[in-house]
């Protein structure tokens, strides 16, 4: 499977992206400057980094999805290339449009860095493939910003078309109906708070995110 890792100023979870994907899959995936224009040919998976992109200036995400690169992956998310955004990655997918809603300043405005239960909402996806669905995973989280929330239609249609893919268990940010992570509407773009990437081994603690990382090589490859 070709993959890339978009790499931007203040991304500090590329490399544990690229080494996740990298010991899934067999493949080191492209490290892709944000400033590129074109993906690689043959892309089957762009996943969008973690970190603190141009430090979160004006809104965490906002600045990064104006980068050239970002015009290249709304058009291969259009197309039905795989596009995974993780935290950061989760915040410039919603400024740039491939994902409805917002992420605001976490609820008691205090730094969220544990690991947390999640219950996976979607076993259907490209992304979550490997999961039961109404099981229970453990990520960890480590974001300010992670406070999802949108108006009560989008909502309400997040729901009903089982487009959130894992929920939270338990407190952790605020986010509305507990969301911690959505899909768009073809199911081919996931952005998610918690970061699977840091528990792919057991040395990690446990290895619930690498059947996510193992569904996309399934799928896609």
């Amino acid at each position: 499977m070709k993959s890339a890792v978009i790499v931007f100023p203040g991304s500090n979870c590329d490399r544990d992206l690229a080494v996740a994907i990298r010991d899934v899959t067999g493949h080191a995936p492209d490290m892709l400057w944000h400033g590129e224009t074109e993906l690689p040919q043959g892309i089957g998976l762009i996943a969008v980094p973690g970190g603190f992109s141009y430090g979160d200036y004006l809104r965490s995400g906002a600045m990064a999805a104006r980068s050239p690169i970002m015009r290249a992956i709304v058009e291969a998310a259009g197309r039905g290339v795989p596009v995974l955004g993780i935290c950061n990655g989760f915040q410039i997918l919603t400024e740039a449009g491939l994902l409805p809603g917002a992420l605001m300043r976490n609820e008691g405005l205090n730094f969220v860095c544990r690991d947390v239960a999640l219950t996976v909402e979607n076993s259907q996806s490209t992304f979550t493939a490997r999961y039961e669905k109404g099981e229970t995973v453990h990520f960890p989280v480590a974001h300010h910003d992670g406070n999802y929330t949108a108006d009560a239609e989008t909502l309400n249609r997040l729901e009903g078309e089982g487009r959130i893919a894992f929920r939270y268990a338990e407190a952790v940010n605020g986010s509305a109906k507990g969301i911690a992570g959505i899909l768009n509407d073809a199911g081919n773009v996931l952005g998610m708070m918690p970061h699977p990437e840091r528990v792919i081994e057991a040395a990690h603690g446990n290895s619930d995110g690498r059947r996510l990382f193992e569904g996309l090589l399934e799928t896609v490859a």
